[in-house]
């Protein structure tokens, strides 16, 4: 960490780490999307363990770091929730939901 002297200095540092975050965040929604499209059931997209097992490994990681738990555990249980969001959308764009569907005549098949 670098040590600053002025605001502008702590600015500067801190828009840099949003920076390096949008980049690891995006990279995390690269391997949402895959589990979006490697999945075959729509109810395998929310995993209330796994969901837990994410949570405990970045309270792990927070620790580690001198991260506060009080900042970490929201942050994170909110990135899971719209990388679930953003999963679902992910899944159901893979299947339309009327294949096989005439709108027009509402008959399937046609």
């Amino acid at each position: 960490m670098v040590k600053c002297h002025t605001m502008a200095e702590v600015r500067r540092e801190i828009d840099r780490i949003d920076r390096d975050l949008a980049k690891l965040l995006a990279e995390r929604q690269g391997y949402i999307e895959q589990a979006g499209q490697i999945k075959g059931e729509r109810s395998a997209v929310r995993d209330e363990a796994r969901i837990e097992d994410v949570v405990q490994k970045a309270l792990a990681a927070a620790t580690q770091y001198g991260l506060s738990a009080a900042i970490a555990e929201p942050v994170w249980r909110l990135l899971i929730e719209k990388s679930i969001e953003h999963e679902f959308a992910v899944f159901d764009a893979k299947t339309p939901r009327n294949a096989g569907f005439d709108a027009k005549t509402r008959k399937a098949g046609e």
